[in-house]
């Protein structure tokens, strides 16, 4: 596969990843869509960092237009010059999205582990951070939380959503890595249009 064919689908997968991302971490602020519990004492510290909207999302759709960019015929030079200009860009896009793609995995696993900010026993705390993870399998558990309801499964729903988009972040970032480092010093593969097969 060419390097352009390659960035432009690396980047046409990226552009969703990161657009399912910041809708996740939008949802994450209204939990079972209501607003009742949007405030700072009952929403957890990681729906709180947005590191769906920031990480998995804006700085993982910058890489994607890049990458999208950098595969087409874009208005950057044209030939072998312009391609590598873009390419060169892209590979300074995807490092940016690989940390962003990092962070929003960083920040959903530890939400992840931690568990939400609920009402339990009349106040409000992280009532599953000593449990590691473990409350996890144990759904009998998530319904001890009286308020918001149902917050256990719309953030383990939701910050599983986060975890595995953007672990998919992180591979198709370091593949435009590689990929737009072989297209700056090998150049595309694919023929001029007008020149003979």
């Amino acid at each position: 596969m060419c390097t352009g064919k390659c960035s432009r689908f690396v980047g046409l997968s990226l552009i969703p990843l990161s657009l399912v991302c910041m809708v996740a971490n939008a949802l994450l602020l209204v939990p079972q869509g209501k607003t009742n519990w949007t405030n700072v004492s009952n929403l957890s510290l990681q729906v709180w960092l947005m590191a769906g909207f920031v990480g998995g999302g804006l700085m993982v759709l910058c890489p994607g237009i890049s990458a999208v960019r950098a595969g087409g015929k874009g208005c950057c030079g044209v030939g072998c010059c312009g391609n590598r200009c873009r390419m060169l860009r892209s590979i300074f896009s995807s490092a940016f999205g690989v940390l962003g793609a990092i962070y929003c995995l960083a920040v959903s696993g530890a939400g992840l582990r931690i568990g939400p900010n609920c009402l339990m026993n009349g106040h409000w705390e992280y009532h599953f951070k000593d449990t590691e993870g473990s409350y996890l399998l144990n759904r009998t558990l998530w319904d001890l939380c009286v308020e918001p309801p149902g917050v256990v499964s719309w953030n383990v729903t939701l910050f599983s959503l986060l975890v595995a988009a953007s672990c998919l972040e992180v591979v198709l970032c370091g593949i435009q890595l590689v990929n737009a480092t072989l297209g700056v010093f090998c150049g595309d593969c694919r023929k001029k249009e007008g020149t003979p097969q």
